[in-house]
């Protein structure tokens, strides 16, 4: 992982873009970091008036908490055969069906993904669908004439 820049080094970039030492891009070249680095520095320091990194505020913020994930696990283990979608409606999560099956795969939890049902019958359930309607396109080309072949078959 990358290591954060000292406070210091924060500071003097802020301080000689506000000394007017230079654009945004040419402080970036002077202290060698990134355009965007500037650009971030100075607008964080705009927003809260603070330079030091910020590490626990980036990223995306979960929508479960570790509470949930212990009553969501405590819900497969007694119910293993419930959907998603079911499990979802019966904890009144927020969040969609995507997160709650990362969360159950990180606690390393396995559930059904659709009810288990007897079928309710062994054979076919509707009759064979009847043919393609090809057969009956068979006789409208003549035996041995086909727009691939280059002459007439010979005749018998």
């Amino acid at each position: 992982m990358k290591q954060a820049l000292s406070l210091d080094l924060r500071e003097r970039i802020v301080a000689a873009y506000d000394a007017k030492e230079g654009t945004r891009e040419e402080v970036a070249k002077r202290f060698r970091v990134s355009l965007g680095l500037v650009k971030k520095l100075v607008a964080q320091r705009n927003r809260t008036g603070d330079l030091r990194a910020r590490y626990r505020y980036c990223g995306r913020k979960a929508r479960l908490e570790p509470e949930q994930g212990a009553r969501l696990k405590a819900l497969v283990q007694k119910e293993p055969d419930l959907t998603l979608v079911e499990i979802k409606e019966r904890m009144e999560l927020k969040c969609t069906i995507g997160a709650i099956h990362w969360v159950l795969k990180r606690l390393g939890l396995t559930y059904k993904k659709r009810r288990s049902m007897q079928r309710s019958r062994t054979g076919p359930m509707s009759p064979k669908r009847a043919g393609g309607g090809s057969a009956g396109k068979a006789r409208s080309i003549r035996l041995g004439w086909s727009s691939s072949m280059s002459r007439p078959p010979k005749p018998i």
